[in-house]
């Protein structure tokens, strides 16, 4: 039988997956462990949506035109290329501790004050109770607040007496009393409280940050990205605990954007016109210079005047000097810019060369001119060139001073930092959805590995495809079960039997199946002795073996039940009889005789033997000539013998009562006894010849798992009435 069984389950191992339908039955019989633990994570997902702090997210748009460049630059369109927008740039700008330095520095960021809540849930309650409607900045206005470096990011508390009077307490340093108004200056720290907007007793948890944590956490805050590709509109939000707050660090982050970046096109101007500046005196004293020398040869020469070719030739020398000027500055400009390579340098330098080249075409004419035209016409172009350039320059300075008062900057804020109409966190629904998800998911998960986990028999076919004969499923009682509770509250009462007691429950109709498929499975045996046991307690072999007694003797034959398990045995307490002085381990040990062990039960034809009294040792007693003769005596006497023992796996009393007997049968509890216990009976059995003839699954409850997969166990259609 055992090689059967081995030689059946290795043809099975492709079986072992978990059927679909089979998955779909399982959920649905582990609903409510699903609905539960879908309910406890939605129940989590509300309490937090509750409790989470909300915060209020300030936005506003900034436009980044295209950079105009320095004001000498501006008029270089023919040469450079045209900029794109400069918004990258300008979001890491916005987010650069230059920005938020200053912003942190006006507000004093650095330190933080928060009311001191009971942890994790005492913010979320206190809020939803009404409390501390004020920010801890409106109940406390610090107008001072300095520790040493030791005691940065170290949590303080300050504890409010009265309208007047607080205490600091410090860690590790002790605590200390202070005035509104006055300042508190002790190891290092200095407070100064302006103002007291609190009940006594409040508390508040106050730290002087780094500036290196304060930026972080603002740039955790504070969003930047571009409002559509290429676009130079900038959108900023910023994230806080209190709307106020939220308003307040964003306007302060733009103005001080939009400042430095004002600052930063002012400077630019204003190095320019510190560099014209330096030029406009040596620039004067050259005119100055070239103009007397005019005037000298002037006199020497009796006021010698130009030909028409000459001034045609000077006029045309003056623009050129005049163009290699301008070229002078913007390639100044330039050079820092961009490098000699590029395009827009290069440009500059092929312009300059052709300036250069009719500069010398036009030395050549002054050449072919008399000494003195030559002469007059050299300090006549100095004059005029150095009128020129003076003049170009004088008026650059004009507009530089101009352009500086009246910068803009290439920055412009669109909409100012306005609040939305709504907490953007906590998102309630978004948060329920993904609780009633992650509840599903863990239920799915939780039934899945209940199901790999268990290996509990659900069904007859999972013996059949060992090659184990299943004789019986017997449903479970539900009329059984509340008469074992109702019973539990009154120890005197006896437990009756099911069969005699509702002899129309589905579990005594597969008994009376049983009684039919044992009539033929006894045809061959040995003897008229059954053994009902199982692998392990409470699994209801007693149950089966007293109801099935009684089913048979309800038909008129003489049954006899025989307790053998003389360690826990309690077949007695069904009929409320004794089981002291008599009994089985009274026979065995020789103390009573048959007839003096027997009792009658009070149903027709069914006859007890009870365990007795404890002895020290069953199994050897078992092993007695005794057992033999009761069983044949019994035998002769009775047309069915019923042996109850005690669980194979836990005693070997049931395999010396196997030897004796002429049909065996083995116990399964629904969902609690696995294939491999059923096995292992089967193996202890086998070694010493007991042939067990089937197995009775007891406890059997009707699953959508089974129903799904195997079928669901047929129920009875037709019911007796019973006026029990």
């Amino acid at each position: 039988m055992t090689e059967r069984i081995k030689q059946t389950r290795q043809s099975s191992k492709d079986n072992d997956e978990i059927e679909f339908g089979r998955l779909i039955g399982v959920f649905i019989d582990n609903r409510w462990l699903i609905f539960c633990i879908t309910s406890l994570c939605v129940f989590f997902g509300v309490v937090y949506a509750l409790l989470a702090t909300p915060i209020y997210r300030s936005d506003a748009l900034v436009q980044v035109e295209q950079s105009a460049g320095s004001n000498i630059l501006s008029s270089l369109s023919d040469v450079l290329p045209t900029g794109q927008p400069e918004s990258s740039a300008e979001t890491q700008l916005l987010q650069s501790r230059l920005v938020i330095g200053k912003t942190i520095d006006d507000l004093d960021l650095t330190t933080q004050l928060e009311h001191d809540h009971f942890p994790v849930v005492g913010k979320g309650l206190s809020r939803i109770f009404g409390k501390s409607k004020k920010t801890a900045k409106e109940s406390l206005s610090i107008a001072r607040f300095t520790v040493p470096s030791e005691l940065l990011n170290v949590s303080m508390k300050v504890t409010i007496i009265d309208n007047n009077h607080y205490t600091l307490d410090v860690p590790d340093v002790g605590k200390f009393d202070g005035t509104k108004g006055k300042l508190l200056s002790v190891g290092g720290i200095d407070l100064l409280v302006n103002d007291i907007d609190a009940e006594p007793g409040d508390a508040f948890n106050m730290t002087k940050q780094t500036i290196q944590k304060t930026v972080a956490n603002i740039l955790a805050n504070l969003s930047v990205s571009d409002k559509g590709k290429d676009s130079g509109i900038l959108q900023i939000s910023y994230d806080a605990e209190s709307e106020k707050e939220a308003n307040l660090v964003l306007s302060s982050i733009m103005q001080n954007y939009l400042l430095q970046n004002i600052e930063r096109k002012s400077e630019e101007a204003d190095k320019s016109l510190q560099f014209l500046e330096k030029q406009l005196p040596a620039e004067r004293a050259a005119l100055d210079e070239n103009e007397d020398k005019l005037n000298q040869f002037r006199q020497e020469n009796d006021s010698v005047d130009l030909s028409l070719e000459a001034k045609s030739v000077l006029d045309t020398m003056v623009s050129v000097e005049s163009q290699l000027n301008q070229l002078t500055f913007r390639e100044a400009e330039i050079s820092k810019l961009y490098t000699v390579q590029h395009p827009a340098y290069k440009a500059l330098l092929e312009k300059r060369a052709v300036l250069e080249k009719e500069k010398a075409n036009l030395g050549k004419r002054v050449e072919k001119l008399p000494k003195v035209q030559q002469e007059i016409l050299r300090l006549t172009r100095d004059v005029e060139s150095g009128q020129a350039v003076y003049m170009q320059m004088l008026n650059k300075q004009q507009e530089l001073r101009i352009n500086k008062a009246s910068t803009v900057g290439n920055v412009r804020i669109v909409d100012n930092p306005l609040i939305q109409d709504y907490p953007v966190a906590p998102k309630k629904l978004l948060i329920l959805a993904i609780s009633v998800f992650i509840g599903i998911i863990l239920s799915v998960c939780a039934v899945i590995v209940k199901l790999l986990l268990h290996k509990g028999i659900e069904s007859a076919e999972q013996l059949d495809e060992i090659g184990v004969n299943v004789y019986a499923s017997i449903p479970f009682s539900d009329w059984q079960s509340r008469n074992v509770q109702k019973r539990a509250k009154n120890d005197n009462r006896p437990e009756g039997l099911l069969a005699i007691n509702n002899p129309a429950d589905l579990a005594i109709e597969a008994i009376r199946g049983l009684r039919t498929s044992l009539h033929f499975a006894m045809l061959e045996a040995k003897n008229n002795v059954i053994m009902i046991t199982g692998a392990t307690p409470g699994i209801g072999k007693s149950f089966t073996s007293l109801n099935l007694a009684a089913v048979i003797a309800q038909q008129g034959k003489k049954v006899l039940v025989i307790d053998a398990d003389m360690r826990k045995g309690h077949l007695h307490d069904a009929f409320g009889l004794t089981n002291k002085g008599t009994g089985l381990s009274a026979y065995l040990a020789g103390i009573l005789d048959y007839d003096k062990v027997k009792s009658p039960t009070g149903i027709d034809n069914l006859t007890l033997i009870a365990r007795g009294s404890n002895p020290p040792n069953p199994s050897e007693l078992l092993m007695g000539n005794r057992m033999t003769s009761l069983l044949e005596k019994a035998g002769a006497e009775y047309d069915l013998v019923i042996v109850d023992t005690p669980p194979v796996l836990a005693v070997t009393d049931a395999v010396i009562i196997g030897a004796l007997s002429g049909t065996t049968l083995l116990v399964s509890k629904f969902e609690t006894n696995t294939v491999k216990d059923v096995e292992m009976c089967y193996q202890r059995f086998e070694r010493v010849g007991v042939e067990v003839k089937g197995v009775i699954i007891n406890g059997v409850l009707k699953r959508a798992a089974n129903y799904y997969s195997y079928g669901s166990y047929a129920e009875y259609g037709y019911k007796y009435e019973s006026d029990k």
